[in-house]
């Protein structure tokens, strides 16, 4: 699964040391912008697949001495556009003094819109859902699908994870992240975030224990299969959900998306009927998977109401003991996870960078339901406050274990028996970026101890180090293979000018084709996962499939 969206755009965010180091007087940077690489009258058929696309260099080189093509397609055929993004490149790239990273910026940053914005309406453009009294005729099925009051109306935006035609929950939060500041600038990049929360309302009210989601109905988009044998409780609808593992992070990537609209817009127009069954429903998840695999009185079993099977040879696409996964026990105040960001399961079901995440939601959730001033949602502001608390309070309690050599430290998982597992996964939310998330600050001393651990070779088992690259990698793409997203997070978790552009170039010299890849082998960096541009969402939490290496 291909991840193709804007990495770079992690510069924008980071400190000013960096950007002093980064940055000259103006002087913009020209490129031809005639990409376009058919010939004749256009057609937009004729645009190429960007998959195959990038697999290629194409002209204008830059100037750096790593001379890194141009990689964004032709404008006519991009899947979106807004002016105020093209003026982000332009001002940013005008103020570089590397071309390199200049251009390595200019293809990654816009990398969502390019190219994985598959369908989206504003509700006023005629692509919008058809009125409740049209008449469904045989080739639109999908007018039975309407049958709720509110459901799909408004603007929708359904934005693909890569190459497979389907979206996830994380992942498009996470694609959308850096554009959320010109929300307000731009009214196409407001519609498209508004959308994009409206999408994933139905989603998590439709199938809330799922990851990843087909295209919307009224999108003419087709379903795919994802060609996996499952079995899965509660059972799903195939033509409405991709995948269905249950992380707990997608949950709450989709406050997430909430939340930072609001925060950048101030705007309420997400707040109606189907949003708060959304949240409810989100609820209900928590409440369920709340629950311990024993009954704290009578110490009988009970079952999870989420179970997933998957016919596999590898151990980290299923759950053991029939798909529940591994005891936990009662009065953590956590909250389960079935598996990772990175699609794989857990050993132990309190994943604590995904519960970190949900309470630093949550929080925030509550906070923007009081400042929107309606009674109806005093209640859910003061629910949502209570789990964040409880989750809060359980992290501290049971995800904080003492290691011989660093101190006090986050656990990556725990089980609530005294279990723990110490490691770290590339893939956001990971406990490198916990203050990333907002849940901490990165001054905090428990989390200096966990960072030391966790960017040391004997002391987590996922950070690698070789010849030519270094970085924490995963499970999900072996032990010689490190991502270049977890230096992004190094990098803006760090005070450490040096440490930074090290991490920076790293980045760098690993991205030959001008974009950034999933992951890079540490001893042969001309070996790596996904030719494709990697992106924001990548660093804010991808779920790569390894299956595919070296190709799109």
């Amino acid at each position: 699964m291909t991840r193709t969206t804007s990495w770079l755009s992690l510069l924008l965010p980071l400190s000013t040391p960096l950007l002093r180091s980064a940055v000259v007087e103006a002087s913009e940077l020209e490129w031809d912008m005639d990409q376009l690489p058919m010939k004749g009258k256009f057609d937009e058929t004729a645009c190429p697949d960007y998959a195959s696309y990038a697999t290629y260099p194409h002209r204008p080189y830059s100037e750096g001495p790593l001379s890194l093509p141009f990689q964004r397609p032709h404008v006519r055929c991009r899947t979106f556009q807004s002016e105020a993004i093209e003026k982000v490149i332009k001002d940013v790239t005008s103020r570089m003094k590397n071309p390199d990273l200049a251009r390595l910026f200019e293809n990654t940053f816009p990398s969502t819109t390019d190219t994985t914005v598959k369908f989206h309406t504003n509700g006023k453009d005629g692509k919008e859902k058809k009125r409740a009294d049209s008449t469904a005729d045989d080739d639109e099925p999908w007018m039975s699908t309407y049958d709720e009051p509110g459901k799909w109306e408004g603007p929708q935006s359904f934005i693909i994870t890569g190459d497979i035609l389907a979206e996830w929950l994380r992942d498009s939060t996470n694609q959308l992240k850096p554009y959320q500041k010109l929300a307000l600038k731009d009214k196409a990049i407001f519609d498209l975030i508004l959308g994009a929360i409206n999408t994933q309302s139905e989603y998590v009210i439709e199938s809330p224990y799922c990851n990843a989601f087909q295209p919307p109905p009224h999108s003419e988009l087709p379903v795919t299969l994802n060609g996996q044998d499952d079995t899965v409780h509660p059972a799903f609808d195939p033509s409405f959900v991709f995948e269905c593992k249950y992380e707990l992070d997608s949950l709450a990537h989709f406050l997430a998306l909430t939340n930072a609209f609001h925060a950048h817009t101030k705007s309420t127009d997400f707040l109606n009927a189907r949003w708060y069954k959304a949240l409810d429903t989100l609820f209900a998840v928590l409440d369920a998977q709340s629950k311990s695999t024993f009954d704290p009185e009578t110490g009988s079993y009970l079952r999870n109401q989420y179970t997933f099977q998957r016919r596999t040879d590898t151990g980290t696409e299923t759950l053991n003991l029939g798909g529940i996964g591994n005891p936990l026990n009662n009065g953590t105040g956590l909250i389960r996870s079935a598996f990772r960001p990175s699609d794989d399961a857990t050993i132990f079901g309190f994943f604590i960078p995904a519960n970190a995440q949900m309470a630093t939601e949550l929080k925030r959730t509550a906070a923007m339901l009081r400042a929107a001033g309606n009674a109806k949602d005093a209640k859910r502001a003061e629910t949502a406050e209570a789990w964040s608390k409880s989750i809060t309070k359980g992290i501290w309690e049971h995800g904080v274990v003492h290691h011989r050599k660093y101190g006090e430290v986050f656990a990556y998982e725990v089980d609530g028996y005294g279990s723990s597992l110490l490691m770290d996964d590339a893939n956001y939310p990971s406990l490198l970026a916990l203050p990333l998330m907002g849940f901490l600050s990165k001054d905090d001393q428990t989390y200096q101890n966990t960072r030391k651990m966790l960017l040391e070779k004997n002391s987590n088992p996922y950070y690698l180090t070789g010849r030519q690259f270094q970085g924490i990698g995963g499970p999900h793409i072996g032990l010689q293979n490190a991502w270049p997203m977890s230096l992004l997070v190094q990098a803006q978790t760090s005070d450490d000018e040096e440490e930074i552009m090290k991490c920076l170039t790293l980045v760098l010299d690993a991205s030959k084709l001008g974009l950034i890849h999933e992951s890079v082998d540490v001893n042969w960096s001309h070996s790596y996962t996904r030719k494709c541009s990697i992106s924001s969402h990548e660093l804010f939490g991808g779920s790569p499939d390894s299956d595919e290496a070296n190709s799109c």
